[in-house]
């Protein structure tokens, strides 16, 4: 039987509400790398008709979210963090190639960090990847790709910090 959006988000809640910190955060992570392995799921969440970034759950007590992302084409994103937030990333469809990226020069409001590359590696469909709250990050897709991604909180209007990239 298919997994569904309800049932995910319901064992989410149960997984983060006995524990919110990263031994639960890894146990969604990897539920959710099983809910990409179930085609029904992956069909019915990551319609033609989901834009680049749809929330599709909110938790009402906990106020993590899940996003539904539908990317037509390549992107490539600059480095970041999700400021107060952790976020896993799940493949769906297509591949992205991520870059894990050190911190040299703390961001402040009136200025870009510095940071420079520590590894990339890549995310095909099936894999799901934590990204603790501060651990910077840069997603980059050569072409069309689906993902589901879970936030610690609803980053829809939280302003973050800005980096760049230094050789």
């Amino acid at each position: 039987m298919s997994m569904t959006v309800e049932q995910f988000s319901a064992e989410c809640h149960r997984i983060l509400a006995s524990d919110p910190g990263e031994a639960g955060r890894k146990r969604v992570c990897a539920l959710l790398e099983q809910a990409l392995k179930d085609e029904d799921f992956v069909d019915t969440t990551l319609t033609d008709d989901v834009p680049e970034r749809k929330v599709i759950y909110q938790d009402p007590e906990l106020g993590f979210c899940i996003l539904a992302h539908n990317y037509q084409g390549a992107k490539d994103t600059r480095p970041h963090d999700h400021g107060p937030s952790w976020a896993i990333y799940g493949q769906a469809r297509g591949e992205t190639t991520m870059s894990d990226w050190s911190l040299l020069e703390p961001a402040a409001p009136d200025r870009p960090g510095k940071v420079r590359l520590a590894r990339t590696y890549k995310l095909t469909p099936g894999m799901a990847y934590l990204y603790n709250e501060g651990e910077l990050h840069s997603p980059r897709r050569d072409g069309p790709t689906r993902l589901i991604r879970i936030e610690g909180t609803n980053l829809d209007g939280v302003k973050r910090l800005s980096y760049e990239a230094v050789a």
